[in-house]
């Protein structure tokens, strides 16, 4: 047997999986989707960006104004929308194309 038969045990499932599903798997996490601000940049998990408009917040009777800086982001898998964190309001996602990488 060769090293390139070798099975790997993965622990998340419990099962074993051959090299080719594991060159699989992690082409998959290569081809993530894009998430990019208003001006081209590409934003990651863990970004700072900034308001680059002001946007009323539904449901929270809240407004925020440009330049307003949102702290570690996350993304949600959609190319258009990132979720954060804003004190006072709970669930906030925003479109990508409101924000500015910081």
């Amino acid at each position: 047997m060769s090293s390139s038969d070798d099975y790997v045990y993965d622990e998340a499932s419990g099962e074993w999986i051959s090299p080719q599903d594991v060159q699989a798997q992690a082409q998959g996490l290569s081809d993530a989707v894009e998430v990019r601000d208003a001006v081209g940049n590409i934003l990651a998990d863990g970004d700072s960006v900034t308001l680059i408009k002001d946007l009323t917040v539904k449901g929270a009777n809240q407004t925020l104004k440009r330049g307003t800086l949102i702290r570690s982001i996350r993304l949600t898998g959609d190319p258009q929308e990132i979720d954060c964190r804003y004190e006072g309001i709970k669930g906030l996602v925003l479109r990508a194309e409101f924000v500015r990488k910081r």
